[in-house]
């Protein structure tokens, strides 16, 4: 009796890690079948079956219809379209409301761009630098830039006020002849781009913000160690590490400036006199208020084209850079 009870006792240290390996064995092999079933099923396909329905149904089919109604003369009066080829392009290359209206937008967006990266960069530097009260600064420097274009417009448009606005009674007091922000032709464009400059220099700020605390903290203590001053080590450390984000900053900011749209429709409408109207303007007005919308899409894909070259230009430009 005690030699069996001893016998199945000694035998149980063996057996148990025969079990185990027998255990992890099957374990890895049923992970391994159902690897194999996921890789050569079709699971994969139903995760991205609601993002391939998103894309296909608001990117790829709107695309492909304002393609085909470029071709068209489609209009919102109801009639039926008929095909007329590329005759939309050759009018639109041969339109000069087009290249006026895109010209403003370029100087719109020179002169946005700008002031958008140096300011930015200086509100980053001056926070980085340790102001006092730290978060009330990035608090003021970035809560404009959540602010909806409605607000925004409403607000400038009330210091613009020829009569009662903040500007002209700050020039009236300095003795100075009141400006038509909004009305006179010289002025309407700096008016929106001074607008535009504070609604969206907080994003910009964010980001050079982020950058400046990614720059290692051992570059500015060797520099320190060498004697150099606060100015020599913005220019040799600060400023080229900065590079990669204002190539960011500037690609992002000429995107979105050619786009504008919101803030000028609001403000001006594009007057006065079409001073400040931009492509976008022009195209809302040709397909949705002069109800050409076929003549409007061939617009539309011409200034999308020019954007897609820009956007291609600078990819390479970077990857030639890195």
């Amino acid at each position: 009796m005690s030699a069996t009870t001893s016998d199945a006792t000694a035998a149980t240290p063996s057996s148990a890690p025969s079990a185990g390996r027998k255990d992890l064995r099957r374990s890895t092999r049923e992970a391994e079948r159902r690897a194999e079933q996921l890789h050569s099923g079709r699971s994969g396909y139903w995760f991205m079956l609601p993002f391939a329905v998103v894309f296909l149904v608001f990117l790829v089919w709107p695309i492909i219809y304002g393609i085909w109604m470029s071709l068209t003369d489609r209009t919102l009066i109801g009639t039926e379209p008929g095909f007329v080829g590329i005759a939309n392009f050759v009018e639109a290359f041969g339109d000069a409301q087009v290249w006026q209206t895109l010209w403003q937008t370029v100087l719109f967006t020179v002169g946005s761009t700008i002031p958008l990266v140096l300011v930015a960069l200086v509100m980053a530097l001056l926070v980085f630098t340790g102001l006092p009260g730290q978060w009330l600064w990035r608090f003021a420097f970035f809560a404009s830039f959540l602010l909806p274009v409605a607000v925004v417009t409403q607000v400038w448009a009330w210091m613009y006020q020829p009569d009662l606005g903040l500007f002209n009674t700050w020039l009236t007091a300095l003795g100075l002849e009141p400006v038509g922000w909004l009305t006179d032709p010289n002025w309407a464009m700096i008016a929106i781009i001074a607008a535009t400059v504070w609604w969206t220099v907080g994003f910009n700020f964010l980001l050079y913000l982020a950058a400046l605390q990614a720059i290692p903290e051992h570059l500015y203590e060797a520099a320190a160690i060498d004697g150099a001053g606060a100015w020599r080590r913005l220019f040799s450390i600060t400023i080229p590490q900065l590079g990669r984000t204002t190539w960011l900053v500037l690609a992002l900011q000429i995107l979105a400036s050619l786009k504008v749209f919101d803030q000028i429709y609001l403000l001006t409408q594009g007057g006065p006199n079409g001073a400040t109207r931009s492509i976008l303007l022009y195209i809302y007005d040709t397909g949705f208020v002069n109800y050409r919308l076929g003549y409007a899409s061939a617009i539309s894909y011409i200034f999308f084209a020019l954007i897609v070259i820009l956007s291609l230009t600078r990819f390479f430009a970077g990857r030639k850079e890195s």
